[in-house]
C-alpha cells in the first residue's frame, strides 16, 4: 500500500495510491463513520490506527477498482504531491555506507558507530521546487539520497531480532547537506564534522513521494538506490552496502529514545556525493560500489538543478533546486 499526502483546494489530505492515481478516503467515507474518518486525518493518525486503518484502506481500494470513476479518484498527474509525513524527529546515521565512509575525511569513529544526528520537521519538504539554495548559508550544497524508515508502533530498547516488526513503511528521503559548514579542521589538522548548521536548514530533507508499507518492500536490504542530476547518475548501491542493517540502527536508536509511530530514521547514503571530488574538503573519489558506471560531479548543486533521488519498491523523489 502507498500512503501519499495530496493539496486539494487549501487542505492536505491523506491519499492511497493505486498505480497512476490517488484516493481521497474522505471523500468515500459516509460523515457518519467518525472512527473511520479519523484515520485519515493525517498519516500519523493512520500509522497509530494499525490494522483497523489498513483494513478501511484496503476497502477503499477494492471499492475503486469496481468503479473507477469515483469522483475520489484523481489522476496523480493533476494533483500537488506534498511530503507524505511530518514527523516528529528525524533520527539519522551519517557515513552507514561502505563506499561513502571512503570517499571521504573521516573522524575516529567513522564507520565504527552510527553517526547519531537529528533533523526537524521544519527542515521537510515535498516533491517539487522546493529545494532551497541559499548564498547566505553556504555555496556547497550536497544532495544524498537515502532510505527512509517509518516507525509504525512505540518501543525502547529494541531488539535488533524483532526491530523490523516496528517499522510501518519506507519512503525516500534527500539528506540535503552543506559542505562547507559540515566539515572543519583544527590548525593541528583534526577532522571533525558539525552536523547542526550543516544538516538542519529550511529544505535540507525533501521527503517523498509516498509511503510504502513495509510488507510491500519486503527485504529492506535489498534494494538498490540511485541519485541523477539533471539526468546524470551520480549514485547507485545496494543497501546490503550499509554498515549498520536498518534493524540494527532502530535497535541503536531505541537506546536512546522512545521510538513512536510517525518518526522517521534515515539510513545513510553511498558514495558518488559532490564531497567525493571537492579535494579541499578531504573528498576521494572512489566511484560508488562498482554495480553501474557513475559521473563524477564536476560542481554542488545550483538554482534550476533537477534532482532524483530513487530507491527501488518505493519510487522516484523529485526536486528542482531553487533560489531563496
Amino acid at each position: 500500500m502507498k500512503i501519499a499526502n495530496f493539496i486539494k483546494g487549501q487542505k492536505e489530505c491523506v491519499g492511497l495510491v493505486v498505480g497512476e492515481s490517488i484516493i481521497d478516503p474522505l471523500e468515500m467515507l459516509d460523515n457518519s463513520l467518525v472512527t473511520e474518518r479519523g484515520y485519515f486525518q493525517d498519516t500519523v493518525s493512520f500509522i497509530k490506527a494499525g490494522d483497523a486503518a489498513i483494513k478501511v484502506a484496503n476497502s477503499l481500494i477494492a471499492k475503486v477498482a469496481s468503479n473507477a470513476s469515483s469522483p475520489a479518484v484523481s489522476q496523480l498527474s493533476s494533483i500537488e504531491l506534498i511530503a507524505p509525513i511530518r514527523p516528529s524527529s528525524i533520527l539519522c546515521s551519517g557515513s552507514n555506507y561502505k563506499d561513502h565512509n571512503n570517499e571521504k575525511a573521516n573522524t575516529p569513529i567513522s564507520g565504527k558507530e552510527p553517526e547519531f544526528f537529528i533533523k526537524t520537521s521544519d527542515c521537510v519538504v515535498g516533491p517539487g521546487p522546493h529545494l532551497i539554495y541559499d548564498e547566505k548559508l553556504s555555496k556547497k550544497l550536497d544532495c544524498e539520497t537515502e532510505l527512509a524508515i517509518i516507525v509504525g508502533k512505540v518501543g525502547r530498547h529494541i531488539p535488533v531480532e524483532n526491530a523490523l516488526d516496528y517499522v510501518f513503511g519506507y519512503t525516500v528521503i534527500n539528506d540535503a547537506t552543506v559542505r562547507d559548514l559540515q566539515v572543519r579542521t583544527s590548525p593541528e589538522g583534526f577532522v571533525w564534522y558539525e552536523v547542526g548548521r550543516s544538516k538542519v536548514f529550511d529544505s535540507s530533507a525533501p521527503m517523498g513521494p509516498w509511503i510504502v508499507t513495509a510488507d510491500e518492500v519486503g527485504d529492506p536490504q535489498n534494494l538498490r538506490l540511485r541519485t541523477r542530476i539533471n539526468g546524470e547518475l551520480r549514485q547507485s548501491a545496494s543497501t546490503a552496502n550499509m554498515i549498520f542493517s536498518c534493524a540494527e540502527l532502530i535497535h541503536f536508536f531505541s537506546t536512546n529514545l522512545t521510538l513512536k509511530p510517525g518518526m522517521v530514521i534515515i539510513t545513510g547514503t553511498p558514495g558518488g556525493t559532490a564531497w567525493s571530488t571537492d579535494a579541499d574538503l578531504g573528498g576521494k573519489w572512489v566511484g560508488g560500489d562498482g554495480s553501474e558506471t557513475l559521473i563524477p560531479a564536476k560542481r554542488y548543486c545550483r538554482p534550476g538543478d533537477q534532482i532524483e533521488c530513487e530507491l527501488e519498491k518505493i519510487g522516484i523523489l523529485k526536486n528542482t533546486v531553487i533560489t531563496a
